[in-house]
């Protein structure tokens, strides 16, 4: 039985991983293990490892990696830290992270330090920010890549990454989102007390590159969710650099009735929220990938998905009030005929598990090798 351990930060990336360690915790070949930390940890994001806790899995780990300064090189440093311990304890042997996080990084240093196989999900992607220097990072430290697409890739490819240890197995989301799983609307809107007919999902994170501008970039799409008529749902930013800058925008909003505010939400009933929502308006990712594929609108502000693959119907605004205002109007009467269909199928675990089933994956050397493109 091989020792797989899942490394986990945030309420997104485990909502990425979720259906690879359900199907692996089924198979008697494998024992998935989780080792949770990040914002799973800080009661401020909802303490979401509490959701980890309540999907049934039993091998979960706990980190505290935050730090008192709060910055994402010492966070980094921290958990790397912590991880070591608990892999040295552990002896896994295989290391899964996900995306372009800070602990995502972490992970994959310690595996590759500790002559670890390790698995990255969803790398060779492109973004506007910081997250595509430490997703690239991730992807030359990781021996495994299972990606969204052809063109995550071509581009692992050009960074010299060997063929064969690339898997396409699309976005491993779309599995639950097309599961049959998901919580009725009503269940979900009365667990959360959401009391709206109508609704807008609203989520705005900070862009570490532009710390400067965020307090400002805040404040205006605060003035454009004001300036509106509509109700949303919002729900509260990562915890990267600039991110009190939105809390205080934030504060705007307390006691107006068109707004419910979470720290965090479920996967499957954020995803049901989704589904039913009139638009979504922010620079989540979620409005890239998943809002596309039901066929809702997508108002994406500013750079933070920046060259990320986009679906055509997706409005495209600046951080101006206006500007936003204007999108919002266009988000409104837009009618999103054709999903993207360019991040799989729905069959994401089970692409995951028949690669790990084949023997060659498991005699892939610790020893990376750059590949020149000829």
């Amino acid at each position: 039985m091989k020792k797989i351990t899942f490394l986990t930060g945030t309420r997104a990336d485990f909502g990425k991983i979720k259906s690879l360690l359900q199907i692996l915790d089924n198979d008697p070949d494998f024992e998935p293990h989780i080792f949770a930390t990040g914002m799973h940890l800080q009661v401020k994001y909802g303490y979401t490892v509490k959701e980890i806790e309540k999907s049934g899995f039993k091998l979960i780990h706990t980190f505290d990696n935050h730090t008192s300064q709060g910055t994402m090189d010492l966070n980094l440093a921290k958990t790397i830290e912590g991880f070591s311990s608990y892999v040295r304890e552990l002896k896994p042997d295989l290391i899964v992270v996900h995306g372009d996080r800070v602990e995502t990084l972490a992970g994959a240093i310690v595996g590759a330090l500790n002559n670890i196989l390790v698995a990255h999900i969803e790398g060779g992607e492109i973004s506007g920010t910081v997250d595509e220097l430490i997703r690239h990072s991730v992807s030359k430290l990781s021996h495994l890549h299972f990606v969204s697409n052809a063109s995550a890739a071509r581009r692992l490819e050009q960074m010299g990454e060997l063929a064969e240890s690339i898997h396409e197995i699309g976005s491993p989301d779309v599995d639950i989102m097309f599961s049959g799983n998901l919580p009725e609307l009503l269940e979900v809107k009365r667990y959360y007390e959401i009391p709206f007919d109508r609704y807008n999902v609203a989520m705005f994170h900070p862009v570490t590159t532009e710390y400067e501008q965020m307090e400002q970039h805040a404040s205006n799409f605060v003035d454009a969710l004001l300036a509106d008529d509509s109700n949303y749902v919002i729900i509260y930013p990562n915890n990267d650099l600039g991110s009190d800058f939105i809390f205080k925008a934030y504060e705007r909003l307390k006691g107006n009735s068109r707004f419910r505010i979470f720290p965090s939400i479920r996967f499957e009933y954020f995803l049901t929220l989704l589904k039913k929502a009139d638009f979504m308006i922010g620079n989540s990712s979620a409005g890239i990938r998943e809002a596309p594929y039901y066929h809702i609108p997508t108002v994406n502000i500013g750079t933070r998905q920046q060259n990320r693959s986009l679906h055509d119907d997706i409005i495209h605004s600046t951080y101006n009030t206006e500007d936003i205002c204007s999108s919002i109007e266009k988000a409104k009467q837009l009618k999103v005929q054709q999903a993207d269909e360019s991040f799989g199928e729905g069959n994401s675990a089970t692409l995951f598990l028949e690669a790990l089933k084949k023997e060659a994956l498991w005699e892939l050397s610790n020893q990376k090798q750059f590949r020149d493109r000829i």
